[in-house]
């Protein structure tokens, strides 16, 4: 059930931001709702994919409040900085040398994932890893198919055409008949 969920908001969230990069093809540019769109569906379609990467046995397990709280965070990042008016220009104040829109989307949006989800994954690893059990079950998988697929290439051979005289073994490695 997550990974449809997580599917189907993919699917909107690809929608929105498609919808979103159309808007600006209107005549007169873009409407209002077309930023609004973009801010929800880009970390929308973030968290889609970061729940399908992660879903075992339909669920996160406790990846889910990072996930949440990552989405949380990047949507109200984009949408302040969609919301914020312009700035006053040159003399607008810094934030660690950006203007104060620049500064949320570099600090907040951007090296806010690099440094909350890893940590996320690193204490999680154990448990969302492979097990032994899930190795196995792998490596069967692989050798169901390897044997499926070398009975779908052996051919019989035909009768008409003569095989060919096969070269004698050498008795010793590397020596010659």
């Amino acid at each position: 059930m997550t990974k449809r969920i997580a599917l189907i908001a993919m699917a909107l969230a690809a929608l929105a931001i498609a919808a979103a990069y159309a808007s600006a093809f209107l005549q007169g540019g873009a409407p209002g709702w077309a930023p609004w769109l973009m801010a929800l569906g880009i970390p929308t379609i973030l968290l889609a994919v970061m729940v399908l990467g992660a879903a075992r046995d339909g669920r996160v397990g406790r990846l889910a409040f990072p996930f949440a709280f990552s989405f949380l965070v990047l949507a109200a990042g984009f949408c302040l900085a969609v919301a914020l008016p312009e700035d006053a220009g040159a003399g607008a104040p810094l934030y660690l040398g950006l203007p104060l829109r620049a500064a949320i989307v570099i600090y907040g949006i951007g090296l806010f994932p690099i440094v909350v989800l890893p940590i996320a994954y690193a204490l999680t690893f154990a448990e969302q890893t492979l097990n032994a059990a899930d190795l196995e079950r792998v490596r069967l998988a692989g050798e169901a198919w390897a044997r499926e697929k070398a009975a779908a290439t052996q051919r019989p051979a035909e009768p008409s055409a003569p095989a060919p005289a096969a070269e004698p073994e050498p008795a010793l490695p590397g020596a010659r008949a």
